[in-house]
């Protein structure tokens, strides 16, 4: 398979005022799938397509098995691309279909049949060799759009949102073939997505991407638990991570963070780490972290506010609480059966473990200093 490295890659349009790739660096491990995840607009696309030789690089340098690609032409990188649209010829069969790429660069035809045949196999498609697209539902045309790029057997592969043009449930069983795909393969993959389900359970690691810049790399988990700013925070996670404004409080020698009329204690973070943020912090808080505390109890991390909306369902619901002191709102993740109406109060817990911490203006985490 290959390494795939870039190094400080930039992409600027003709008459564009910002670069829509800059300065991106990140390198996939022989035989690692990465996810490139974002919004629409952050770059990701662009940088699959310089990779892939589609589109030209700006500035920095791409190199595939420490060899530079910048000047490659893209049939010449040995990558194969898997994109949105599944880009099947109706005239042909599935069988050409998967074997038309392999004609055109003139392999031998036992080849051919013997590639085909694997793929075909891999994806169960075997039975569905002499049917045309327009006799196939939507998953089995997306299958034949990944046989093709197997047969062609790449160093490595690009998938440009693959998925979206599928149903949900289509999409669940998609996903897991690939997951099951990259196992079997063990191949180099780049794969990118907006859908943050789909970085989390297919990705060994995840490039969160924001405004052409890279904002975060790590395993899904760590991404999603140590995030290292307000934007990958509110990105990952469904409901997003709650975020309201603050300002830090120095009483009796501790600090507390002051969100309308709740102080929450922040006993994990030192003065000197609270120092450069000067007061003003967004404090973060998941949905999932968030419980009802029976009859409004009183505790130390809690915040109070009045029920705004309910959202049952089924496995769980979700209910929306506006802040006492139009301090903001925040989604909790309860119980299924929990019995509330529209405007009852509402006293929302959490452990102070679960509390996160952004400054006010650069939207950077703000780390607790190790004991």
């Amino acid at each position: 398979m290959a390494v795939v490295r870039l190094a400080n890659i930039s992409k600027r349009y003709a008459g564009a005022a910002t670069p829509s790739v800059d300065d991106v660096s990140f390198t996939v491990a022989d035989g690692e799938f990465m996810v490139l995840l974002g919004p629409s607009g952050c770059g990701k696309s662009t940088t699959l397509r310089m990779i892939a030789g589609l589109e030209s690089i700006t500035g920095g340098e791409m190199s595939i098995d420490d060899r530079v690609v910048n000047d490659v032409p893209a049939m010449d990188r040995d990558i194969a691309m898997v994109f949105q649209s599944y880009a099947l010829y109706p005239h042909m069969t599935v069988a050409e279909n998967l074997a038309f790429g392999l004609k055109r660069r003139k392999v031998d035809k036992a080849q051919i049949d013997e590639r085909v045949g694997k793929a075909a196999s891999i994806l169960g498609l075997s039975e569905l060799l002499q049917r045309k697209p327009f006799a196939l539902s939507g998953g089995q045309r997306q299958r034949v759009a990944l046989g093709r790029a197997i047969v062609r057997e790449p160093k490595v592969f690009l998938f440009d949102e693959p998925l979206s043009n599928l149903d949900a449930a289509l999409r669940v069983n998609t996903r897991n073939e690939l997951v099951r795909l990259h196992h079997r393969l063990g191949a180099t993959m780049i794969y990118v997505t907006h859908d943050q389900v789909e970085a989390m359970t297919m990705g060994q690691r995840i490039c969160v991407m924001n405004k052409g810049q890279v904002a975060q790399i790590g395993k899904p988990l760590d991404v999603y638990r140590q995030p290292a700013d307000a934007f990958v925070a509110r990105f990952l996670g469904n409901p997003p991570m709650n975020l309201a404004k603050a300002k830090v409080v120095s009483q009796g020698g501790a600090n507390f963070a002051q969100v309308g009329g709740a102080m929450l204690p922040l006993a994990r973070w030192s003065a000197a780490d609270l120092a450069p943020s000067a007061g003003d912090v967004l404090i973060g808080i998941r949905p999932e972290e968030l419980g009802l505390l029976e009859g409004g109890a009183a505790d130390a991390n809690a915040l109070r506010g009045t029920v705004s909306a309910i959202e049952p369902l089924g496995a769980e619901t979700l209910i929306v609480v506006d802040l006492d002191n139009q301090a903001g709102e925040v989604t909790a993740r309860v119980h299924r059966d929990v019995q509330l109406t529209l405007g009852d109060p509402a006293t929302l817990g959490f452990a102070g473990s679960a509390l996160y911490l952004f400054d006010a203006k650069t939207e950077k985490a703000i780390l607790a200093s190790a004991a």
